[in-house]
């Protein structure tokens, strides 16, 4: 299977050109007005200093476009029929191992920060892989993000998904078989009105964020202006990145914690366990054991494995899944449960592999999976780097 990647690449350009047709707006910067509520000036001042936060732009309130498909159960659905809720519209790569899982979460946690009023509030995702157009497609990807009864994922003939991209301005391209596309949220208002457009940035940090700014804004359409639960700060959030003396947590049974930093050259393996979906995850997490024996052997960098818990759909799926293996890995399994990590160590995809010099310093990244083989090399070829 061709892995398919939606990337955000393609960000800034769509945000000009998807404005300019959705809302005839301005396509400066976003718009900077925080929804009311709980936000000081101050705070949304931090917060549209935040590169890795999008507080959304205004869509004016023009009728939402229309349309028919298919859920992930095969059952056929329409944007009318959602009249009444609050309306989160997502587009999204069924087999995306980028931005996606991003947008995903922050929409699940925007829902749940409003508590039972969420249940006025409608998850809607469409299919933005032309290469992955199946109700198994969606399906999958539903199933291995913890969602199959949480949202609605859509999805239908190819042609009738261009007809949806183009009437919602979102551009999708294939690039040397990996699929580029907007990664755009819609706020749709309970008449079924663009209110907002929201661009999910590629920052595992700011997923909560993103959710509380959902959540603020959709506070404002429903009745009541429920209070949403989470108020953490929307500035600027520091990463850890490779020169940080860090101890983060274990995935292994007995508990514990996992070193990273400077000291010592590490190989740095970045996952989640919905990799399942695309890749034979088993295979490739068991198969890791042949680097380590030949890490032993020649003296090469220790392998460190960090499950990016903050794109899980809880924080004890990966404890679960590694204890479902059958079989030990013989390399530590650490929680990024906050993104932080995983932002500083410039992780664009999953799986994401960053070679560490003693010093600090990466010295070699890669993108997507490897044999043992090849790792062995890189890191034999990095080894003399200096930091």
């Amino acid at each position: 299977m061709n892995r398919s990647r939606a990337r955000a690449a393609l960000s800034a350009v769509t945000l000009l050109g998807a404005l300019a047709v959705l809302a005839g707006c301005s396509t400066g910067t976003p718009a900077s007005s925080q929804s009311a509520g709980s936000q000081t000036a101050g705070a949304n001042a931090a917060a549209m200093d935040n590169p890795n936060l999008d507080l959304g732009s205004s869509l004016g309130g023009r009728p939402a476009p229309d349309f028919r498909l298919q859920n992930q159960f095969g059952q056929p659905m329409s944007l009318s029929q959602f009249r009444g809720k609050v309306v989160m519209l997502g587009f999204e790569d069924s087999e995306c191992t980028t931005v996606c899982p991003l947008t995903t979460q922050s929409m699940l946690q925007a829902k749940d920060l409003l508590g039972a009023a969420g249940e006025k509030v409608q998850l809607l995702g469409i299919d933005a892989n032309p290469d992955a157009t199946s109700v198994a497609n969606v399906l999958a990807y539903s199933r291995a993000h913890g969602l199959v009864n949480q949202w609605d994922f859509l999805t239908g003939p190819l042609a009738q998904l261009k007809a949806i991209w183009r009437s919602y301005g979102i551009a999708v391209q294939i690039e040397q078989g990996q699929i580029d596309h907007t990664p755009a949220l819609f706020v749709i208002d309970q008449q079924g009105r663009e209110r907002k457009l929201y661009l999910t940035q590629m920052a595992y940090s700011s997923v909560g964020q993103s959710a509380e700014v959902l959540a603020d804004e959709i506070s404002t359409l429903l009745p009541g202006h429920p209070k949403v639960a989470s108020q953490q700060s929307l500035a600027s959030i520091a990463a850890q990145g490779p020169s940080d003396h860090l101890t983060l947590p274990s995935a292994g049974t007995s508990g514990g914690t996992v070193a990273l930093g400077p000291g010592q050259p590490r190989l740095v393996m970045f996952f989640a366990t919905w990799l399942s979906e695309v890749a034979d995850l088993k295979s490739e997490l068991v198969g890791a054991n042949a680097y380590v024996a030949a890490a032993r052997r020649e003296g090469l960098p220790q392998l460190v494995a960090v499950d990016e818990t903050v794109v899980e759909p809880s924080a004890q799926t990966v404890g679960s899944y590694l204890r479902s293996l059958g079989t030990t890995l013989n390399y530590p399994v650490a929680l990024d449960t906050s993104g932080r990590v995983a932002d500083g160590y410039g992780v664009q995809d999953q799986p994401w592999f960053a070679l560490v010099s003693a010093s600090g310093k990466i010295v070699w990244s890669h993108d997507g999976w490897l044999p043992p083989s090849a790792l062995e090399s890189a890191a034999k070829r990095a080894a003399t780097a200096k930091g």
